[in-house]
């Protein structure tokens, strides 16, 4: 990267110290954290005390999040990095280019096909670049996956089915949180299936053309614990007797992190970390099942599930010499509970490729150390090091992030109409 560069942060919540710990520790040579912007005064405080007491670096500047352009004014940085809420993603990229910034996104780049449009507009107005941060690109197993297909492994891919289960921890906590609002996060098949989406477009070089979907909310929500026979229920978990016994509930209080980032900070903005997951409210789904075709040719039968009793996914590609079959099993993790180091770390994967008319054998991949199976480190090392070439390009651009979160979008649009959605039939490039 060179010259050592400015970088200013835009939303400082679960997923925010990922980037700034690396900035204050390791990459501390070639990148500097000059501010924070935020919605929560409290939360940038507990953010500078981290910065400071915990990772021996200077106090920054903080702004809410009203003084966002005056913070790119006084600031000047050559990147902004977005870790907001997802549905200002767009707001902040947009501002962040037009004051002749770089921007670096968590995914998903935004939620839906006009917040799409005009990211890709401004980005073709003012010559700026965007990168989502698409970690499990970088991890090992997928990094392999991603090798063998370019090395003609298995021929041309044709078929793919792909499943990915989030536990009753993981899963369970999209919906105690504003995921749980499809107008914050653009559900499930945006937030969190856009890295899944990304996977089969990087490992296959190609981009989606045509979806269909089903998808409902099937466990979570109160209707359905009734179904079941439920008859307790809370909002929210906090000093609040039935939740004690709940397995479901998430309890703040004795946790560091949850208590300053959310449990202090309630007092700003009225923002409850801890709802119930079986409370009303709940807009997005838990049960989906995704069809694909590729302008390769290929086809994929995609499924996600937010209530299971095991966490990872299985992968399987047949294509014209062979076929494909890769499991990944991740530990539990529940958002800014436990370190960001043990969000997707691996507890088991495996590889398996069966050539047409030979043996089948296992294909043996580095360890993945901390969290998305390793990609993390490898990521931060991308944004902020002095990488080296990647044959595997794995750096994401606004197409890559666009072309993740349009499959999601489709699905999402064939879920309420129940038609097919093209995917040049939403936005322009």
């Amino acid at each position: 990267m060179g010259l050592k560069k400015k970088y200013v942060q835009v939303g400082v919540g679960g997923r925010a110290r990922l980037f700034y710990e690396a900035i204050a520790t390791k990459y501390c040579d070639t990148a500097e954290l000059t501010a924070i912007c935020d919605i929560n005064k409290t939360r940038m405080e507990y953010t500078n005390s981290v910065l400071q007491n915990k990772l021996g670096y200077k106090e920054v500047k903080m702004y809410g999040a009203e003084e966002f352009d005056q913070m790119l004014k006084e600031q000047q940085p050559d990147y902004v990095i977005v870790t907001s809420i997802d549905r200002t993603h767009h707001k902040y990229i947009i501002k962040a280019m037009e004051a002749g910034c770089d921007v670096i996104s968590e995914k998903p780049m935004t939620i839906d096909e006009n917040k799409c449009q005009e990211i890709i507009d401004t980005i073709k107005r003012t010559g700026r670049k965007l990168r989502v941060t698409f970690n499990y690109r970088y991890a090992p197993h997928s990094s392999k996956v991603r090798e063998l297909i370019m090395k003609d492994t298995i021929g041309k891919v044709n078929a793919v089915h792909f499943e990915w289960f989030l536990n009753t921890s993981h899963g369970a906590d999209y919906f105690r949180r504003w995921h749980r609002d499809k107008r914050n996060s653009g559900g499930l098949l945006v937030h969190k299936s856009t890295h899944h989406f990304d996977l089969v477009n990087f490992w296959l070089g190609t981009a989606p053309k045509t979806v269909f979907a089903f998808g409902d909310l099937m466990f979570y929500g109160k209707a359905n614990a009734e179904e079941r026979g439920e008859t307790k229920f809370y909002y929210r978990a906090h000093e609040n007797e039935i939740a004690q016994k709940d397995p479901f509930a998430l309890i703040m209080k004795g946790s560091e992190t949850l208590e300053n980032l959310y449990l202090n900070a309630e007092k700003d903005d009225g923002y409850l970390r801890d709802q119930s997951v079986f409370s009303d409210g709940i807009s997005i789904e838990d049960t989906m099942s995704v069809l694909v075709r590729y302008k390769s040719g290929a086809m994929m039968s995609y499924s996600l599930n937010a209530y299971s009793p095991v966490e990872g996914f299985r992968v399987t590609m047949t294509g014209t010499k062979g076929r494909m079959e890769v499991e990944v099993i991740e530990q539990v993790y529940i958002n800014a509970q436990s370190d960001s180091k043990n969000e997707g770390a691996i507890a088991g994967k495996s590889i398996v490729v069966y050539p047409m008319f030979a043996a089948s054998y296992k294909v043996e991949t580095e360890e993945g150390k901390g969290g998305h199976g390793g990609g993390d480190a490898v990521l931060l090392n991308d944004l902020f090091g002095n990488p080296e070439p990647d044959p595997l390009n794995r750096a994401a651009s606004h197409i890559d992030g666009a072309m993740s979160i349009l499959t999601g979008i489709a699905a999402n649009k064939s879920i309420s109409t129940g038609l097919p959605v093209s995917i040049d039939s939403l936005v322009k490039f």
